[in-house]
């Protein structure tokens, strides 16, 4: 099982800076609680232990020391827990200075008790297997050559512990109980604690590949931003001749008196217009415009126009917009939310056969969903498990899937979320969900 690295903040480098350390403090934290709870379980057995030899079994011990040293091991770990509360970050030196307050404990409760003579000696082994999972290698061997110091040390000095002594050359049955007992107790807590802190790293593990990927995908939204700002340049020029030229062309005496001609002129102005549009909105995203002000509107107004002015520039046949329950409230509208939006109608508008779309806006709990559905054929289970990753599209066109992962971390940066899944009854749904707290106005 591999053992966490000991992070030092100021000497690593990381895509995401300090954001990379999260999962590794997580663990220790969460390594840190599991100590507490094992350290619980060592006062209550040190401490049942400590009777059932005193008073059944009959075999005098010191019990002063050794309760004032539970005494002590207990006051340690209320303060651990105090410190686990204080969520500040854990660090590999901290735990393993744990782990030989523990065995410190540990040594002495074995000098009261027989030294090397007590079968609870081989406790020292859970201890080790504990570091080794837990600390990076050097903590590891320095807990390695502590407990073995300690061994040595409990051969030499110790109270003698008066067992009976069984006839013959025999074990005596407390010494084999001991053992047995010593045996089970190691065994239970490597299975149950082990296991726990294995999770924690594998969580860890998880949560910095998580990590890893979103950093990834940051940075291809950055090329892409800086190629489209490129773009949108370059395309102001071009469409603002054609816009002038289609201007001319209408007002000539030949296409006037064509309607037909007037009527494809007059769409080619729609489309022109819409281009400059979606540059404009392009160059607004990249902040290179005049400087305006976020428009302040109302969630009603926004969605309203939105709805209006995609209706009017897509071939859409029927799209229903219901948002009878939805409340309306103070909002911001934000064009890289309209593009988000305009993406998955898109996307729903290209996979309905009968040009079909429906959106549904409601909310709850402070929380903004817009439910977009079409008439298509569905998802399949690649395309759900691969939803809004780059370059994952159903269409078979080079590059497509851009929208959708575009649209993805627009919600993401909102604190919001994009889900996909498949109706019961034919066609598909994309849930958007928004808290109205990133949309709404400090008023």
């Amino acid at each position: 099982m591999p053992s966490q690295r000991d992070t030092d903040p100021g000497a690593q480098l990381h895509p995401l800076g300090e954001v990379a350390l999260v999962p590794e403090r997580l663990a220790h934290s969460n390594n840190l609680l599991q100590l507490i709870q094992m350290r619980w379980l060592a006062v209550g057995g040190q401490l049942l232990t400590i009777l059932i030899v005193e008073f059944l079994l009959d075999v005098p011990l010191p019990l002063v020391e050794m309760v004032t040293l539970l005494a002590v091991l207990a006051v340690f770990n209320v303060a651990s827990w105090l410190r686990y509360r204080l969520a500040l970050p854990v660090s590999n030196g901290e735990l393993f200075a744990g782990l030989l307050v523990d065995v410190a404990v540990l040594t002495g409760q074995l000098y009261y008790s027989g030294g090397s003579a007590n079968p609870f000696i081989y406790l020292y082994l859970l201890q080790v297997a504990v570091g080794s999972v837990l600390l990076v290698p050097r903590y590891t061997w320095a807990m390695v050559v502590v407990t073995s110091l300690c061994f040595v040390a409990l051969t030499q000095w110790h109270h003698p512990l008066a067992l009976p002594e069984a006839v013959g050359p025999t074990p005596s049955a407390h010494y084999v109980g001991g053992l047995l007992a010593c045996f089970l107790i190691n065994a239970s807590l490597l299975v149950i604690f082990i296991g726990r802190i294995g999770r924690n790293l594998r969580q860890r593990d998880a949560r910095l590949a998580d990590l890893r990927q979103r950093a990834a995908e940051e940075e291809h939204i950055v090329r892409m931003g800086l190629l489209a700002s490129g773009a949108a340049h370059e395309l102001g020029t071009p469409l603002a001749t054609l816009s002038v030229i289609l201007g001319d062309w209408a007002r000539m005496t030949p296409f006037a008196a064509e309607p037909e001609l007037r009527e494809e002129i007059e769409q080619m102005q729609v489309q022109v217009s819409r281009c400059k549009a979606i540059v404009t909105g392009i160059l607004q995203s990249a902040g290179e415009t005049r400087g305006e002000a976020p428009e302040v509107t109302t969630l009603h107004d926004f969605l309203d126009d939105l709805v209006d002015n995609w209706r009017q520039t897509r071939p859409v046949k029927v799209l229903e917009f219901d948002r009878e329950h939805l409340a309306d409230v103070p909002f911001i509208s934000d064009t890289a939310l309209k593009q988000m939006i305009d993406n998955v109608l898109d996307n729903a508008l290209e996979a309905s056969p009968q040009g079909r779309v429906r959106i549904i806006a409601s909310c709850q709990d402070d929380t903004l969903t817009l439910r977009v559905q079409d008439e298509g054929p569905g998802f399949t289970p690649e395309m759900l498990q691969r939803f809004g990753k780059p370059y994952e599209s159903s269409k078979g066109r080079t590059g497509g899937g851009l929208g959708l992962f575009l649209s993805v971390n627009v919600a993401r940066t909102l604190g919001g979320r994009i889900e996909a899944m498949n109706r019961p009854y034919g066609g598909a749904e994309v849930v958007i969900t928004l808290p109205l707290a990133s949309l709404m106005t400090s008023e």
